[in-house]
């Protein structure tokens, strides 16, 4: 296989912060060219969600909303950052999420959960606020060949607002204390339906790509080279 490797170009650039890769394109580039008289890939797992691969992250229900909204204005997203992000989710929560909210069935290591955010790790942390790491649930290696699983089971702006400094905390441990979350570690396939049948938004690596009643999760051990 052909060895892989990135640079920064994103507002958060989390899979070049998790191989290693400095933030800042010059100081990416000058990296990978003193690592050329020394190239040593390395294998790592990709995600899958159905027939889609994932490099770190992938999410469903409140998550991949927020996702759709800040992608539908790339200047803003860029300009703005994590800043961005969190208005787009209070706007995204208040209109979608606060009254009825749609929930998805997650049916994982023997466990079914309903929540109406699930997001799935391929690797930690899940994303960035600035330089602040968001830790979502551990256990998540690049090398490990398992997905961590979250599961927000309610949200409510009381339950948001005792989130969310859980959540900037950088600590997976803390933010599963939290009394909605539920975390599943060494997962290496789940299901997830929306309850009733309902389409629910997903995101891969942040990307939004559509509405689905049901997805499938899975990992692939070792199924890419990277050097960093």
């Amino acid at each position: 296989d052909t060895p892989l490797t990135c640079l920064p170009g994103g507002a958060t650039n989390v899979y070049c912060r998790l191989i290693g890769i400095p933030n800042d394109v010059v100081d990416a580039t000058e990296h990978l060219l003193r690592l050329d008289d020394e190239w040593r890939p390395r294998r790592v797992a990709l995600g899958r969600v159905d027939e889609r691969h994932f490099l770190f992250a992938s999410g469903v229900g409140l998550d991949a909303s927020v996702v759709e909204r800040v992608d539908a204005h790339p200047y803003r997203k860029a300009k703005f950052g994590p800043w961005y992000y969190t208005l787009c989710g209070i706007g995204t929560f208040n209109r979608r999420y606060l009254v009825n909210p749609p929930r998805v069935r997650l049916r994982a290591e023997g466990q079914e959960i309903e929540a109406v955010t699930v997001v799935a790790q391929n690797a930690g942390p899940y994303t960035y606020f600035g330089s602040r790491p968001i830790c979502m649930v551990g256990g998540a290696e690049l090398d490990s060949g398992e997905l961590s699983l979250a599961a927000l089971k309610r949200a409510t702006p009381l339950e948001l607002a005792t989130l969310t400094p859980r959540l900037l905390s950088g600590r997976a441990g803390i933010v599963q204390g939290h009394r909605h979350i539920a975390g599943l570690e060494g997962v290496t396939e789940a299901v997830i339906e929306g309850v009733d049948g309902e389409p629910f938004p997903l995101q891969v690596d942040g990307d939004y790509i559509g509405e689905h009643t049901r997805v499938e999760y899975g990992v692939v051990a070792a199924g890419l080279s990277v050097v960093s």
